[in-house]
């Protein structure tokens, strides 16, 4: 084991294996530390190594797994893991940069603030790198909506988001919201943002250059947020309310401001490289862009903008106080990069210098506080990895024992329907997505026609991208493998029926303590199947984020991999959107018809069968139909194009005719089928497209060609909706269950003055 020398130290205090534990590193790791330094560290340095050695950083329980993901493809621009966000070309010079991550544990506790800096904390992954971002998607986990916890956090959550997102001046144009009980007191708030970049003009988190001076930049440090990379990677108990301070506070107009002098600066050519200060704050930063960089910074702590006076030198280490950024600049530069700053009223200063030595040497007043080598702290380098134990859940043998004979054939098939699309995980988010802005910069083109995806566009081209976020975990929890390929296969098929081609992944891999042998497994499974999944569309995982420890007092989240798609849509005269057009136009299934409810909202939320395998899947199968559906949209033989998802075809059919008013007469035409699991199953690799008759014999010709399943439904209708040959009413009627059903829920839960202030 390699040891170095150092400078002579004050120590703050005698620092223990207890003092270690405090920390939340094991006895094993306080030992290797020992080893790497020669000596015993001292509190502030101990204090670096918690932040940088815990699970939100350093990835110990996952970066073995996570190295066998597919990291390269065509189109990439920056290699997996590389930059602080993934970077793919869109052509015509420019690149598409993205990111999802997780902010679970601090929206937990306090879901306004924890939410909101999730928000501020992805965008800055985006213009760190030089982009500009463009738009914002979340996927978001809730306990039981009835439960008056959820809606707190609920609440909570959305108003952070729609408070930092509208005020920073980014759309959010996307997302996924679901609710189930696994999820109570542990929300899962993920992030994403999509940013937009000219080739050649990307600045990197490294630090190069003996000299060139650090910089702080943005806002003043305070105590907030102090250990926020130790507090997510723990479990969340009664008590970890007293440790509210992990939780940073937001200020989107700063972060607006921070967005527009760091471009800005950009284009002086005085940068040498830039990072943002998220998880573990100045320690992160400092450590990463030494690391990369392969030099050494001095950093005199006491130089550092401050919003409270005396804090500790470890306190300056571990803050996470938001909108901030580490800058290396060329030496001579500075006035120009803090005139830059002072321009946007920014907090700036002159904190530092490079160093050859590869050791970050922090000083406070002129007294040396802690001399860590940068390597011995970063993923990758000195941090440990693990490779925990894993076992096949028990829970998984008796899910294998379900069979659809078990479920009785319901004997009413428009009050399951009715049923099916108030459920809140399916109904209408508009209660939800109201409160966000999403035309804000004119970008956005999906608002006013809806797609599976949705799309951005890009100015400087005039091409689209389109981005979605996807995760059904029941799915993943039935069957971890199979559910994840699921994920990105859902992905795909949003984009693809949007118009789009897929181009890359981003994703956040929410699960539970990696101790626990159960929720290894889940999450080695996953991420095979995700790997599977990724190369054969050729969508190579750019990036993302693991957050574990997702637990409540009665066990694990369900297994929650959340895929973040890009996609690009070249023409965007050829974009396709999931609305029913014109009455007379013919109702297609394409896809393979199975009798199959495993999994499904009906089987587990109406009939009540909680214990049943992931539904039916083939990923070569679902790989045809993808490739079909992309041939079928470039040559204009279809009006639209939804895919069946959440509640099955009965929703992929009234989510397509709600927006112009427009109904469906549809049959069930494969007799050897079970009606619920025709209208109500979710088996994968099934799309629902509509035809004109001038359309119609091009369109069956080309489906034949791809040798896709094919079944003609019926046709839209001007508004009634008929199934099977019995009336099931007006598609008002329908629109409204769908529309209002969260509402209704909420007012019906809370009091009136309550009531009124959600709504």
């Amino acid at each position: 084991m390699k040891s170095h020398s150092f400078a002579p130290f004050i120590y703050i205090m005698e620092v223990t294996v207890k003092t270690a534990k405090q920390l939340r590193l094991t006895e094993e790791e306080f030992e290797l530390i020992k080893q790497k330094l020669g000596r015993t560290p001292n509190f502030n340095e101990l204090c670096a190594f918690s932040g940088m050695w815990s699970e939100h950083c350093s990835y110990k329980n996952s970066i073995k797994w996570l190295k066998t993901l597919p990291r390269d493809g065509s189109r990439m621009l920056v290699k997996a893991g590389e930059e602080n966000a993934g970077l793919m070309d869109i052509g015509e010079g420019y690149g598409v940069v993205f990111k999802i991550e997780s902010h679970n544990h601090p929206s937990a506790i306090e879901p306004f603030q924890g939410a909101a800096t999730g928000v501020g904390g992805i965008h800055r992954d985006i213009f760190t790198m030089g982009a500009r971002p463009i738009a914002s998607l979340n996927s978001l986990r809730f306990g039981k909506l009835e439960d008056k916890k959820t809606q707190h956090l609920l609440a909570g959550v959305v108003h952070g988001i729609s408070h930092y997102g509208n005020c920073f001046g980014v759309p959010t144009v996307g997302g996924e919201v679901y609710f189930d009980e696994c999820y109570h007191t542990n929300p899962l708030v993920n992030a994403m943002s999509v940013g937009i970049v000219k080739v050649g003009k990307t600045v990197s988190a490294t630090a190069a250059g003996s000299g060139n001076p650090v910089m702080y930049v943005g806002s003043a440090t305070g105590k907030d947020g102090i250990g926020g990379a130790s507090f997510a990677s723990a479990e969340i108990t009664e008590e970890s309310t007293e440790e509210l301070p992990a939780v940073q506070v937001g200020d989107p107009f700063q972060e607006k401001k921070l967005l527009e002098a760091c471009l800005e600066v950009i284009e002086t050519g005085a940068v040498v490289g830039m990072q943002d200060m998220g998880a573990a704050g100045i320690i992160c930063s400092t450590a990463e862009m030494s690391a990369k960089g392969g030099v050494g910074m001095h950093v005199d702590l006491d130089k550092v903008p401050m919003r409270q006076q005396n804090m500790k030198a470890w306190e300056l280490l571990l803050s996470e106080s938001q909108e901030r950024m580490l800058l290396v600049v060329e030496k001579g530069r500075e006035e120009e990069v803090k005139k830059v700053f002072d321009k946007w009223d920014l907090e700036n200063a002159v904190i530092g210098h490079v160093t050859e030595d590869g050791l970050l040497s922090f000083y406070m007043h002129g007294e040396l506080e802690a001399q860590i080598p940068a390597e011995e702290l970063v993923l990758g380098g000195g941090a440990p990895q693990y490779e925990r134990e894993y076992r096949e859940p028990g829970y998984l043998a008796t899910s294998k024992d379900f069979t659809i004979a078990s479920v009785d054939e319901p004997k009413n098939l428009k009050e399951v329907a009715e049923q099916l699309i108030q459920l809140p995980s399916i109904a209408n988010k508009r209660w939800i997505y109201h409160q966000y802005d999403s035309m804000v910069g004119t970008v956005n083109t999906s608002t006013n026609s809806p797609t599976d995806a949705a799309i951005v566009l890009v100015k400087e081209t005039g091409r689209g991208i389109a981005m979605t976020v996807d995760c059904n975990s029941r799915f993943v929890h039935a069957d971890p493998y199979k559910g994840a390929m699921i994920a990105v296969a859902e992905a795909a098929r949003n984009i693809v029926c949007s118009g789009g081609i897929p181009l890359g992944v981003t994703n956040c891999l929410n699960f539970g303590n990696p101790y626990d042998p159960e929720v290894y497994y889940q999450f080695v499974n996953a991420v095979k199947g995700m790997g599977e999944a990724c190369r054969r569309f050729d969508t190579p995982v750019t990036g993302g984020n693991v957050s574990f420890y997702n637990q409540n007092p009665d066990g694990p989240v369900f297994p929650t991999p959340t895929i973040g798609m890009v996609g690009l849509v070249e023409d965007l005269k050829k974009k396709m959107t999931l609305d029913f057009k014109e009455e007379g136009h013919e109702i297609f299934l394409l896809g393979a018809v199975k009798n199959d409810v495993a999994s499904s909202q009906y089987l587990s939320k109406i009939a009540g069968v909680t214990s049943s395998p992931a539904p039916y899947f083939d990923l070569e199968q679902e790989f045809s139909l993808q490739q079909c559906i992309q041939s079928l949209i470039q040559n204009s033989l279809i009006e639209s194009a939804h895919d069946i998802s959440e509640g099955g075809l009965v929703t992929a059919l009234l989510e397509s005719a709600f927006p112009n008013g427009l109904g469906f007469s549809v049959v069930k035409t494969d007799a050897g089928t079970r009606s619920d699991a025709f209208w109500f199953g979710e088996a994968q690799s099934r799309v629902v497209v509509t035809v004109t008759e001038k359309q119609r014999s091009d369109f069956w010709q080309e489906v034949l060609r791809c040798d896709i399943p094919v079944l003609s439904l019926g046709t839209v209708t001007a508004g009634n909706i008929s199934v099977d040959g019995e009336a099931w009413g007006e598609i008002d009627h329908w629109k409204s269950l769908y529309d209002t059903a969260i509402e209704k829920h909420l007012i019906k839960e809370l009091d009136s003055e309550e009531a009124l202030a959600m709504i």
